[in-house]
C-alpha cells in the first residue's frame, strides 16, 4: 500500500509543478491564462513526465500488485481445492 501512495502523490506533485510552469510562461507571453489550456497541458506534461521519471515507483507498485494478486490466485486455489476434497 506503501508503493501506492508515493506513487500517487508524486504524481500529484508532478503534475503541480508542471501546472505552475505552464502557467507562469504564460504569464510572461500574455496578460491571462485560459484555465481549462493550462490544465491541459500541464496534465499532457505531467504524464510524459511521470513515464520517465517515476518509472522506479511505478515499476515498485507493479510488483506489489502483481505479489497481491499471485497471493489472492493462491489462496482462492487452496478454497476450490478444499471444497473439491469436502
Amino acid at each position: 500500500m506503501k508503493e501506492f501512495w508515493i506513487y500517487t502523490l508524486l504524481r500529484v506533485v508532478l503534475f503541480l509543478a508542471s501546472l505552475g510552469i505552464v502557467i507562469g510562461i504564460w504569464l510572461l507571453v500574455d496578460d491571462q491564462v485560459p484555465v481549462v489550456w493550462a490544465i491541459i497541458i500541464a496534465f499532457l506534461m505531467s504524464g510524459l513526465g511521470s513515464y520517465f521519471l517515476l518509472n522506479r515507483q511505478r515499476e515498485a507498485l507493479a510488483r506489489r500488485v502483481q505479489t497481491r494478486a499471485e497471493a489472492m490466485t493462491t489462496k482462492m486455489d487452496e478454497m476450490r481445492s478444499k471444497e473439491d476434497a469436502d
